[in-house]
């Protein structure tokens, strides 16, 4: 069982500078005058109260953007000054990064050093990495068969809405953001509501490195009301929607029925982590501990279906319940806890469900699977043994600490398991044996494989997903893709001495 230590620690909170709309260059009230609670999930009290954006505001920001993209500068600018500008913003997140790591764990839940020490520097480098691909924006020379000359122009494509969930809001904000910047876009950010702070925060220094009034702009409110605008918007040109499958939909139906604007969507998760027999077995444990359990198991990317060879399944198992022994649960405030709660009730109370599932239909419940306290959002790390193919918690992403363990014999079982999946964002392969490693990665239909590894994410890696795990890149230069439209230039040549 984990180690409890859910008392509210005692180091200051900051305070909340910023729970207004963002738009224009402005923190205002939304139209309505109304205002939604964001709540601490350490205590499941208020932290503070938000604006609460719907269509007519953003249409207000719509407008701006759309503004700044047709009549402002930011689009006209050189690469280079836009460079100059993502880089002064980079330097100021790492500056204000303390307060930003705050903001994400009293909304989200998420371990203080943690976020400390990968968050706020990932998005940091995010605008960094950005700020030298924004002068580097190239079309091609092209040769045609006639007596004519053709090249390409890469251009911005205009108005980008992104819808930003809650489990990494500073991380996907900047990788976003940044990389839409650096094309010379223009954008409406709407930050899931549960964690809308640090996007507030975040405009705010955008506005002090120096970029334009009205290229970002940020709403905060809820997916139906304000997410939906956005989708829908006939005057947005692109939208960049991080969530579930299930609102992936939505938004791909609404783009669809407006103006059939470009759509990215990185989507759920249940993927694979197979670990074959000749593998280390101290390091498989711990890759699979942190693949489920890290970020609360908050995670569209947890290897939450652990499939693991015969000959090394029962010292895997044996191993996996001291490992929840030393696994401490509690405050993320505190430097020596290992997972925070879970974001809200609603969230805490669907992974409680679905272990309540997993123990009726059969499987068995090797360790955990309990809440933790009563004040807050803490559940317990859960494994189950014994779990088959159609069960929920092998079927369904849970998006919580719980991982189900799975037998396989051969290499076949493996990749045919691993495969039976509606989704295909992340797979996982633990194995000595490089022949092995090769066969799996080029089978399984995912779009990220980590080999004797796990959870690694770099700005230089593009990251999104197969099947209903969506489409499109976020991070690396594919990352820009999605905001460049292609031109095609031709002009005819005359009395050229070649062709």
């Amino acid at each position: 069982m984990a180690t409890e230590s859910n008392g509210v620690s005692k180091l200051k909170t900051p305070e909340i500078k910023f729970t207004k709309l963002f738009i224009n260059g402005q923190f205002i009230d939304s139209v309505s005058g109304k205002k939604f609670e964001t709540i601490d999930p350490r205590t499941g009290e208020v932290a503070t109260q938000v604006a609460e954006g719907d269509k007519e505001d953003v249409d207000i920001a719509v407008k701006a953007s759309r503004e700044a993209f047709d009549h402002g500068k930011w689009p006209r600018m050189s690469g280079f000054e836009r460079g100059r500008i993502l880089f002064k913003l980079a330097d100021l997140i790492d500056q204000h990064g303390e307060e930003l790591a705050m903001l994400d764990s009293i909304d989200a839940g998420k371990l203080l050093h943690i976020t400390r020490a990968f968050d706020i520097p990932f998005a940091a480098n995010c605008f960094r990495y950005y700020a030298g691909a924004a002068d580097k924006i190239h079309g091609e020379t092209l040769k045609c068969t006639g007596e004519f000359q053709a090249y390409t122009l890469k251009e911005p494509v205009g108005v980008v809405g992104h819808i930003i969930p809650w489990n990494f809001p500073t991380v996907l904000f900047a990788a976003k953001v940044a990389a839409a910047l650096a094309s010379g876009c223009t954008m409406v950010v709407k930050p899931a509501e549960q964690s809308p702070l640090s996007a507030l925060y975040l405009a705010h220094l955008a506005k002090e490195a120096g970029i334009p009034d009205g290229v970002i702009n940020v709403i905060t409110g809820y997916g139906p009301t304000a997410g939906a605008a956005i989708a829908s918007h006939m005057h947005v040109d692109a939208v960049s929607f991080t969530g579930s499958t299930d609102v992936g939909k939505l938004v791909m139906g609404a783009a669809a029925a407006s103006n059939l604007k470009i759509v990215s969507l990185e989507l759920g998760g249940k993927n694979p982590l197979i670990i074959f027999s000749d593998a280390d077995i101290d390091m498989a444990v711990q890759t699979a501990w942190q693949a489920v359990f890290f970020n609360q198991g908050e995670m569209c990317f947890a290897g939450s279906r652990v499939y693991v060879q015969e000959g090394i399944y029962d010292e895997f198992m044996k191993k996996a319940i001291e490992n929840a022994k030393n696994w401490v649960v509690g405050d993320p405030f505190d430097p020596n806890v290992h997972q925070g709660p879970q974001v809200n009730k609603e969230q805490f109370d669907k992974v409680l469900r679905y272990i309540e599932s997993g123990k009726r239909e059969g499987a068995t419940l090797l360790t955990g699977g309990k809440a933790i306290g009563e004040k807050g959002y803490y559940i317990e790390p859960t494994i189950f043994t014994d779990v088959k193919e159609d069960m929920l918690i092998a079927k369904d992403e849970i998006f919580g600490p719980v991982m189900s363990i799975m037998k396989f014999q051969t290499i076949e079982e493996a990749i045919e398991k691993a495969n039976n999946t509606r989704y295909g964002l992340a797979a996982g392969i633990v194995t000595n044996d490089l022949n092995i490693a090769n066969r799996v990665t080029r089978s399984v239909r995912a779009g990220t494989i980590w080999i004797n590894c796990y959870l690694i994410t770099d700005i230089n890696i593009p990251f999104g997903g197969y099947k209903m795990s969506g489409f499109g890149k976020d991070s690396g230069l594919q990352g820009m893709e999605k905001y460049l439209k292609v031109k095609s230039v031709i002009t005819p040549i005359q009395n050229s001495p070649w062709l």
